[in-house]
């Protein structure tokens, strides 16, 4: 590989820096949306699950549109226009429980009490702050994922995304760090202090795109509306990326529990002094410290067969994760089973993830025409969209016929008694991913097939 190809632009770097100050500030809120939207704003179970399930299918379905916008306006128009949108939207997190706490519904601190909150309509105000930050993260995440394949060639991009991946999970680790102490040491007013912290990390990353972002790839801009929904017609019928989209979305289902179902789940099942932001942080660890390795391991091998084999870890990730509630001692230290083998579990999640991810993003860049870097990648994410709906769906109604919320008990007893079968929620999750697993053998099969007769 020639010195040319492993030296990469001020845009590309800066295109990363960003990308983990917004990746700080969305998983230190993602890490503890549902418990935000129960805790704080009176939801139930099945309802916070649903309102995360559609603020993070958003996410990801509006990328496909704004992706395309992106090629049109330009990506430092778009990445400004994004991190001011998230910051707004940061802020509104936390301004609303001041106001629902000023109207007398609520009264927040170390535990919150309700006083009419979870039967009063203004706790919906969450939804038009939901669609700011829904706006402002789509933009990001078609713009800086394409900003990557535009300022990279086909020669140098399997490592370009490799570093864009570990980018990601420093500012996933990050972000997370922070609500596990802060919940510590402030209880439930955790989850309102936190969206301060996520307003400034994006409002940085606006002062840096501002001074800093300049990019000599230019091409796509200024097209017309029309060649604009021309080019979504066009990725719409490509039915090969359709397909691998559908089949990748049984991955993401699962992975997409480390938000839904695991914070409510280890917090019930292994008490409140278990510390999900910290659980989760291994997932994002074990990509920085191992997306690097893996990329070079597979380096010589397609995308496609990398993406398979972190499908079959996937299905054992889950079946991991279940196996915390079949013994009942605790460990050295009073870590229990639950918290032990989840983090077993999301260990083997995030080693699928180094296989999957970069590769996955790697394919659908080369895909795309030059020009089109936006709407190509924009399209990649709509598997997540898929998997948030679904993801998030699936678990509100797990929890409830599983693990309930021990608040609805009148006995510990009685709770224990509803929750003896909790891991059964990550059987269903393991039989999704073995599932994925198997569907996508034989696209790689077809594909195969398809090309040899070409």
């Amino acid at each position: 590989m020639s010195a040319k190809s492993n030296t990469y632009s001020r845009a590309f770097w800066v295109s990363n820096t960003v990308e983990m100050f917004e990746r700080m500030a969305y998983y230190a809120i993602f890490i503890v949306i549902t418990l935000y939207l129960s805790n704080t704003l009176g939801f139930n179970d099945f309802e916070a699950s649903m309102i995360s399930g559609v603020f993070s299918g958003a996410l990801y379905l509006l990328p496909l549109f704004t992706g395309a916008y992106a090629d049109k306006i330009g990506f430092r128009k778009s990445l400004l226009l994004a991190f001011t949108l998230l910051t707004l939207g940061y802020l509104g997190l936390g301004v609303l429980p001041t106001f629902l706490q000023s109207c007398g519904l609520v009264e927040y601190g170390e535990h919150t009490q309700f006083s009419g909150l979870p039967d009063s309509s203004l706790r919906w105000l969450i939804v038009p702050i939901m669609v700011i930050l829904v706006v402002g993260g789509a933009f990001i995440k078609s713009t800086i994922s394409a900003s990557v394949a535009k300022e990279t060639t086909s020669e140098n991009r399997a490592r370009a995304y490799s570093i864009f991946y570990m980018t990601v999970n420093i500012g996933s680790f990050t972000g997370k760090s922070i609500i596990d102490p802060l919940r510590h040491a402030i209880g439930e007013h955790a989850y309102i202090a936190i969206n301060y912290f996520s307003a400034a990390m994006t409002f940085i990353a606006l002062v840096a795109v501002f001074f800093l972002y300049r990019s000599a790839q230019t091409a796509g801009e200024g097209k017309s509306m029309r060649e604009v929904g021309r080019g979504l017609v066009r990725v719409f019928s490509n039915g090969r990326l359709v397909a691998l989209i559908l089949i990748v979305t049984g991955f993401w289902i699962v992975q997409q529990q480390l938000y839904a179902t695991m914070p409510k789940y280890v917090i019930r099942m292994a008490g409140e002094a278990a510390r999900p932001g910290w659980i989760a942080n291994v997932n994002p660890f074990v990509v920085v410290v191992c997306v690097g390795f893996v990329t070079r391991l597979m380096a010589k091998r397609s995308a496609i067969t990398s993406i398979t084999i972190g499908m079959f870890l996937i299905p054992l990730s889950a079946l991991l994760m279940a196996c915390g509630n079949l013994f009942e001692s605790e460990l050295i230290g009073g870590l229990s089973n639950v918290t032990l083998m989840m983090i077993v579990g999301i260990v083997c999640q995030g080693l699928a993830e180094c296989f999957i991810s970069p590769r996955y993003l790697e394919y659908f860049s080369l895909q795309a025409p030059k020009g089109e870097e936006g709407l190509y990648l924009g399209f990649s994410h709509l598997d997540s969209f898929l998997s948030s709906i679904l993801g998030f769906g699936i678990s509100g109604i797990l929890l409830t016929k599983y693990c309930p919320d021990p608040a609805l008990f009148d006995s510990h007893e009685a709770w224990q008694a509803a929750s003896a079968n909790a891991h059964y929620i990550w059987y269903y999750f393991a039989a999704i991913g073995m599932v994925s697993a198997l569907l996508l053998l034989l696209f790689a099969y077809l594909t195969r097939e398809r090309a040899q007769k070409n």
